[in-house]
């Protein structure tokens, strides 16, 4: 799993074309003092973070965009979720912690019949397993042992830091990491649809959860494996993607001219 840097430096180019040609092409003036101002003294952004940005990615566009430094995001999604993230700027930066302790909601899928060492699709499927047997009624049965309070392990590849170091890059360097369980609740964990091997969930639960683990922990409990194969952040506390703005529409909304 790579770090932030590596990862903007492996997708740049594929951050850039998914912006639509229309911004590319467009060069975009420096704000005005007026609105440095405002920003400044604080505003909250909802940001539908794009797929292959990484949640730093978002603020290190807007902190440049509107030239302050104070910037930062009320919860990480990982590279290849979509869906709001909180950025909160100037003054407002104070109310992050207030933002990542609200519960949160999620849509998205797993599929079934192997794994992967990052829980997820940034490492390759491995140790396939049959699922043919698997029903939709299992299904159902294993994803209802999750509601409610339960004991969780991150991934090993996880921002979360042993001593100033992120886990991930200890996984890297082929150090041992030894997991603690942590204490999360599920408030809700609902089976949408199943096109086996893909099942599609929606999951509302506290902060520090990782889906990446529920997806992996629902592979042991079914015995087939399963890795999370798309994520969606749809909720924050009141704050939803309804009134999100994709990075296209921030950018217009400090002005731009032609080129």
């Amino acid at each position: 799993m790579a770090n932030k840097d590596s990862y903007w430096r492996k997708h740049k180019e594929k951050i850039a074309g998914d912006m639509p040609e229309s911004v590319v092409r467009k060069t975009y003036n420096p704000i005005s003092a007026e609105q440095k101002a405002l920003y400044e003294a604080g505003k909250v952004l909802l940001i539908d973070k794009p797929i292959h940005w990484t949640s730093f990615d978002v603020v290190r566009k807007i902190r440049n965009s509107i030239g302050i430094k104070k910037v930062g995001h009320a919860g990480t999604l990982d590279p290849l979720a979509t869906g709001l993230l909180i950025v909160c700027t100037g003054k407002f930066t104070k109310q992050i912690n207030e933002y990542m302790a609200q519960e949160k909601e999620y849509t998205g899928s797993f599929t079934l019949g192997a794994v992967t060492p990052t829980y997820d699709l940034e490492s390759t499927p491995e140790q396939q397993k049959d699922y043919s047997s698997i029903t939709a009624e299992q299904v159902e049965m294993a994803a209802n042992t999750f509601i409610g309070d339960i004991q969780q392990l991150p991934p090993i590849y996880s921002a979360i830091k042993k001593q100033g170091t992120p886990l991930y890059e200890l996984a890297r360097r082929g150090e041992e990491v030894e997991l603690k369980p942590r204490a999360i609740h599920i408030g809700q964990f609902e089976i949408v649809r199943i096109e086996m091997p893909v099942v599609h969930f929606r999951i509302v639960c506290s902060t520090g959860t990782y889906i990446r683990s529920i997806a992996h922990d629902m592979g042991i409990a079914l015995g087939c494996g399963a890795y999370l194969s798309a994520l969606r952040r749809t909720r924050i506390g009141s704050f939803s993607t309804d009134g999100a703005m994709s990075m296209e529409a921030f950018m217009e909304s400090l002005g731009s001219s032609t080129s």
